[in-house]
């Protein structure tokens, strides 16, 4: 079980990953994480980027070493990583990368609902989000062998996860599409009712009273 972590935030995660480099002030860390896709990554609100150091440095994570002011901007704090911080970042890594939590994309809110819709309609968003798909799965290929030239393989890991997470969604679509087109699909036939009749099939008004899970 992952445990509670005094900064939860995973934009922590990336500015110990990011200043254990060497130390830097905020507006150095926003623009190497960003230089590095970090807001791909994990979902990053920058403008919290403030608020999440002094926290890191509340709990000891990050400490201020210094400041600096290049002619008339404002002074900038500098911040150095912790041993504490070095723990934090070595540790929350290797619980993120051994331990898998639920996730809730919205795409699967959008598919606990999908009977809402007649099946044709969700034929066209089905083969629109294929497309989509598609072009994704074209445009981080090209992306990731582009990157290869110059980065190690060590450092797109990431890119080659997501890429993967694509494929296998674009491949999920594709055969629900088949199935759907084709007439396949083992409740095509009392949805389709449903929608042409304007009322609930026996078999899916008890369903929803009594919920999807066998008593």
């Amino acid at each position: 079980m992952a445990r509670k972590r005094k900064v939860d935030n995973l934009l922590a995660l990336a500015v110990l990953a990011t200043v254990q480099q060497r130390p830097m002030h905020r507006y150095e860390m926003a623009s190497i994480m960003r230089a590095r896709g970090k807001d791909r990554d994990m979902n990053v609100k920058w403008g919290s980027l403030y608020t999440v150091v002094q926290n890191m440095e509340k709990h000891g994570l990050l400490e201020t070493i210094g400041s600096t002011r290049q002619g008339a901007r404002p002074e900038r704090t500098i911040y150095q990583i912790t041993e504490a911080g070095r723990r934090e970042l070595v540790e929350w890594t290797r619980e993120l990368i051994s331990s898998p939590e639920p996730e809730h994309p919205k795409f699967a809110a959008g598919l606990s609902v999908l009977v809402v819709l007649p099946p044709q309609e969700v034929i066209a968003l089905l083969q629109a989000r294929l497309g989509r798909l598609d072009e994704s799965i074209s445009i981080q290929r090209a992306s990731i062998a582009e990157n290869a030239k110059e980065i190690p393989r060590l450092f797109l890991v990431e890119s080659e996860y997501s890429l993967t997470i694509l494929e296998a969604e674009a491949a999920w679509v594709r055969s629900m599409l088949d199935e759907l087109t084709s007439g396949t699909h083992p409740d095509l036939a009392t949805w389709q009712a449903w929608h042409t009749t304007g009322e609930i099939p026996e078999e899916m008004a008890d369903l929803a009273e009594r919920g999807a899970t066998p008593d």
